[in-house]
């Protein structure tokens, strides 16, 4: 599985503490068992909530947030301590117009001398590092397998030759799904345009549209059932034409003969070679490399500057590690992202992408160990392929067995909807009673993307630093609680959800209307994110209030 990118999947199945404190002992209360059944808002969403709607309150507002808003009341007249989170992801543009002033800047380092000041094997690392150098695009981590079968042991190889099989033969079926959908949103997408007179509209503007036209009516169809999954047709006739193409390529075997990690100059399967490879340039490398910049938004966006959108957390500093390319993840560059996080002051890390095969995890383990050991957070985003991941595996994970973890400073994340119904777990997200911690906020989350801009996008790549900027908050405000203690608050204050809703991935053609599940079933603690909920229970353990 790639970077968790703008999500295109259900209908589509893209595959796309140096110096911190002592850990503290301080036990965490069990959760409040009041559970919160109330009907689904009736309204449709006013454009604020459109917009916000993962910050608002389901008591209060019939919408299933995290409560934000009222959190920050809570938080009135309080001091935090600023906090830095590491963002393991893609580029990030920390000079966007909402970001720029919550960009970590190592003040140990003399900007553009060439010399590594800090003497931390990193020259020139002002804001973070880039593992990637100049690299942007990368194999599936199956494909590298195929490529290099020496990196994998005798059981993975197999298991890597059997799932490219089922690839050539799913590449095979989806070419005419993908071709087909491609023609009927070209044709929609020309109808439309023909409509306004231009080709940039939106889905207001196509909402509000009365015709009796029959071309028309299907054009308007074809154009909302999209807008689930991107937000204009031109997105979704370049992402289906992405789609065909590389189906075309896996069945043809174009898709093994480019080695992409070349430019970076380093061996990815050699854990000691060449340290400090890449270089400082965390920013995004070309247009489409949003996913960092979407990520650091919704952990940290400025908050209340009158620009674009709120982050979660306030008293942050975002550390841009650029480990993640558009394809697989190096264990390699995850593993030395994660040390370099922790290494150089980050209290939390997030980490969203994910994959189906990781030769080199035991790399990822060790330093998942690390941060544990440094007292650092790791925020893990659950995967994109409605698959249980107590049965399936997906990496990174903190289990190897799928039962035991390695430490308890992992906290795996599935992505939920507004919707306070059967649909409210993703249609597309991970989940498992065991590997699942908890649900936060994951479809259609407003956020920053490079140059100044701002989109919308789905995932459990949004969920994850939902809850990533829910902790910062914890550790901002409660700095005395341990990376331990604030997974555990986040787990037992989540608001506990008593829903019958649809188990992710079991609606399709064979089973157009799914199988119903108790929400509980999902994940190990059978809630939802709160942040209000987390910081009264935080400051409960500190101060001893009830």
């Amino acid at each position: 599985m790639r970077v968790l990118k703008p999500v295109f999947y259900s209908a589509m199945a893209v595959t796309t503490l140096v110096g911190c404190s002592s850990v503290s002992k301080l036990p965490v209360p069990a959760g409040s068992d009041t559970v919160i059944n109330i009907s689904a808002k009736k309204a449709p969403l006013t454009e604020y909530e459109e917009e916000n709607w993962q910050h608002l309150d389901l008591a209060a507002d019939t919408i299933p947030g995290m409560s934000v808003n009222r959190a920050y009341k809570f938080l009135k007249g309080k001091k935090g301590v600023e906090v830095i989170v590491g963002v393991v992801d893609s580029g990030t543009d920390l000079k966007h117009e909402d970001l720029k002033d919550v960009a970590w800047v190592n003040t140990k380092e003399i900007p553009g001398n060439g010399i590594d000041d800090d003497k931390n094997g990193y020259v020139d690392d002002i804001n973070g590092w880039n593992f990637l150098g100049k690299s942007y695009k990368e194999h599936l981590e199956y494909e590298r397998i195929l490529m290099n079968p020496s990196v994998a042991d005798p059981e993975t190889l197999a298991e890597v030759k059997a799932f490219q099989q089922e690839k050539v033969d799913e590449a095979k079926a989806n070419m005419g799904r993908y071709g087909q959908m491609l023609a009927g949103t070209e044709k929609a997408h020309k109808a439309l345009t023909k409509y306004f007179g231009k080709d940039s509209y939106t889905p207001k503007e196509v909402k509000a549209i009365n015709t009796n036209d029959e071309e028309l009516k299907n054009s308007i169809a074809t154009a909302e059932y999209m807008y689930q999954f991107v937000p204009s047709l031109s997105e979704a006739v370049e992402e289906l034409s992405s789609l065909v193409s590389k189906a075309e390529k896996t069945i043809n075997g174009d898709n093994l003969k480019t080695d992409y990690r070349t430019v970076v100059g380093d061996n990815p399967y050699d854990i000691n070679s060449k340290p400090g490879y890449g270089d400082e340039n965390t920013g995004h490398t070309v247009k489409d490399e949003a996913h960092g910049s979407h990520v650091s938004g919704i952990i940290g966006a400025t908050r209340n500057n009158g620009k674009g959108m709120n982050g979660v957390a306030n008293n942050i500093k975002i550390m841009a590690v650029r480990s993640v390319s558009d394809g697989d993840e190096y264990d390699k560059d995850v593993a030395l992202g994660i040390r370099y996080a922790v290494d150089n002051g980050a209290k939390v890390i997030n980490t969203s992408f994910g994959k189906a095969f990781s030769p080199n995890k035991q790399w990822v383990y060790d330093a998942i160990k690390y941060a544990a050991k440094k007292d650092v957070l790791i925020v893990n985003a659950a995967g994109n392929d409605g698959k249980d991941i107590d049965v399936e595996k997906t990496f990174p994970n903190d289990a190897p067995d799928l039962k035991n973890e390695v430490a308890d400073n992992f906290l795996t994340v599935g992505a939920m909807s507004a919707k306070y119904n059967e649909e409210l777990p993703a249609s597309f997200s991970n989940y498992g009673k065991v590997n699942v911690d908890v649900f936060a906020p994951g479809v259609q989350i407003y956020s920053t993307t490079p140059d100044n801009e701002y989109k919308k996008f789905s995932g459990t790549s949004m969920a994850a630093p939902s809850t990533a900027g829910v902790a910062a908050l914890i550790r901002s405000y409660y700095p005395q609680l341990s990376a331990s203690q604030v997974k555990h608050i986040l787990m037992n204050s989540g608001t506990k959800i008593d829903l019958m809703v649809l188990k992710p991935g079991s609606r399709g053609r064979a089973n157009p209307k799914g199988i119903l599940v108790p929400f509980s079933d999902l994940s190990v603690s059978g809630r939802v994110v709160n942040a209000y909920n987390a910081l009264k229970m935080a400051d409960s353990m500190v101060n001893g209030k009830k």
